[in-house]
């Protein structure tokens, strides 16, 4: 057989080749929509890395992004790995110390910066030791007032670079393409590396039809920052399938995202819970046609089932859960639905959604515990380990390598269970399983169940120390607006659904729970703001 490497040079020249006229819709800063087609895409990206191998670019060098979803930011995905280097893509909602941090270990020597951020990079630039030149991308080739040096107008670096540029042919498939920093809850942001190789065979499990089967003839829409995991793989798979892309850009609303699934008819769409909560929200107020959805694809936290069964039932769009993390590029599980579970009750049905999912083509998973591969009878918790082709065997420069990756496995930090069907179902994270009187406590099903109650809008569940039981779970509670539930209420409706030793001893209610920057709930911040709370 031939040995064609896999890269991303292909997924370019397909695009240009066979889907020329197909579209890139995209909301900039200035709020303005561009569309621009595959051939123009092509153009464009060849004169961003021409551009940028005039500014030092050279193969492994690493060019950061600090941007939103759009299609500048879309041209950085494939003209940086296309010429041999290696795009960080930046959380710009970390903090300004982890942002620091990330820059200097990765060593970015180019950063391609929207000019609506640009205030916040130029703050750090004393503190950056590797970066040698900043582009900003923005409509105008105007540059921000600044004294910096080496700062360029992205759109004036393409007009004055060629548009015949020529990706090197001797890329390797094991050449780093790509980087993203882990959204740490304790310690420094954690560096994983993707390579061609990971992101083509991801890019391909995306197309699988008991997977997202995502196709030519999609709208699809990433309101997953492409700042985080690569968009869930999805504007990589987008170009190589020839899918029409629309791209939200900065500051978008319920309101507004809505408006661009009924005006661009988006098939299909991914984002965290809370996205999909305000969604629900905007579309309980104000009706809308969201017909076009084929599906809607939510991971990063739990999903309640009350938002799974009100837009499977109610507007009749499949919501599938997935689940996946930056080490592993980072689809690993979908909630797709098998031949077997078509005559179930939509109760059962509904139970299987609200899981991880099925373990998706070409990885695989177990979950493990101190007596090894647990049973798959949905009760037996064990971590979540996984391998294959698109998952990580190491951090970036990183001694922390040695706890994650044990044997050729990743082990997540995740607690999770088997269902008898073999679909993953996350119970907790390792560090916030709560064990009360020697017995293990899931605080995401506890919150799962809270979620369903028809004036809880969220819920977290964190573990107390208990004099007499080492630690007992505590629920705090964000309701619905104009909401009256007691604790006395939410309490009562938990005790029908788990042992009387599982429901919390108290509940506290909240205005937010805080989140980290891609949308999970930050419970080691919750545990000190209730301490805090309780002096």
């Amino acid at each position: 057989m031939m040995g064609t490497p896999l890269v991303l040079t292909d997924f370019v020249k397909r695009a240009e080749r066979y889907f020329p006229e197909k579209l890139i819709i995209s909301r900039t800063a200035e709020n303005m929509i561009h569309r621009i087609n595959y051939r123009e895409f092509g153009r464009r990206t060849r004169r961003l890395a021409e551009a940028l191998t005039k500014l030092g670019m050279k193969k492994g060098t690493k060019v950061g992004s600090f941007a939103w979803n759009h299609h500048r930011h879309l041209e950085a995905y494939f003209a940086v790995p296309c010429a041999g280097a290696v795009l960080h893509m930046i959380n710009i909602r970390l903090s300004p110390e982890h942002i620091v941090y990330i820059i200097n270990h990765a060593e970015d020597e180019i950063l391609l910066v929207d000019g609506d951020l640009f205030p916040l990079i130029e703050k750090a630039i004393p503190l950056l030791t590797s970066v040698k030149h900043i582009v900003v991308m923005q409509d105008n080739h105007e540059l921000p007032p600044t004294d910096l040096k080496n700062v360029h107008s992205y759109e004036r670096l393409l007009e004055d670079a060629s548009d015949t540029y020529e990706f090197p042919e001797d890329l390797d498939e094991n050449m780093p393409a790509g980087m993203c920093y882990t959204s740490a809850t304790t310690g420094f942001p954690k560096g994983v590396i993707y390579t061609h190789r990971s992101l083509v065979l991801h890019s391909l499990a995306l197309g699988l039809a008991d997977s997202l089967g995502l196709r030519e003839n999609d709208v699809s829409m990433p309101v997953v920052p492409m700042f985080h995991v690569n968009a869930w793989g999805m504007p990589f798979a987008a170009v190589n399938f020839g899918t029409t892309q629309v791209l939200p850009g900065p500051m978008f609303t319920p309101s507004l995202l809505l408006d661009l699934i009924e005006k661009e008819k988006v098939t299909i769409t991914a984002g965290v819970p809370t996205i999909w909560l305000g969604v629900l929200k905007e579309l309980e107020q104000n009706k809308r046609d969201i017909s076009s959805l084929r599906v809607i694809v939510c991971g990063g936290a739990a999903s309640p089932k009350g938002l799974i069964q009100t837009f499977e039932e109610k507007y009749n769009v499949p919501f599938i859960v997935g689940y996946g993390m930056t080490e592993t590029t980072p689809i690993v599980s979908l909630s797709t639905y098998t031949s077997d579970m078509q005559h179930w009750s939509k109760e059962d049905k509904l139970n299987i959604r609200a899981t991880q999912g099925l373990t998706v083509s070409l990885l695989e998973t177990r979950v493990v515990n101190e007596q090894g591969e647990v049973p798959w009878d949905g009760k037996t918790m064990g971590e979540l380990t996984v391998r294959g082709p698109w998952i990580a065997d190491e951090y970036y420069k990183d001694e922390r390598t040695k706890e994650a990756f044990k044997d050729g496995w990743l082990y997540t930090g995740d607690i999770a269970v088997m269902t008898p069907e073999g679909y993953i179902k996350i119970t907790d994270r390792v560090k916030d399983l709560i064990k009360s009187g020697g017995e293990w406590i899931s605080s995401v099903d506890i919150e799962n169940a809270l979620m369903t109650h028809p004036q809880v809008f969220e819920a977290a569940v964190i573990a107390m120390p208990d004099e007499k039981w080492q630690e007992r779970p505590l629920a705090c509670v964000v309701l619905k607006e104009a909401s009256t539930a007691t604790k006395e209420e939410l309490l009562s409706y938990l005790e029908g659904q788990f042992a009387k030793w599982w429901v919390p001893d108290d509940v506290v209610f909240l205005n937010e729970i805080p989140k980290t920057s891609v949308g999970k709930f930050l419970k080691a911040k919750l545990r000190d703001d209730i301490h805090e709370l309780r002096k």
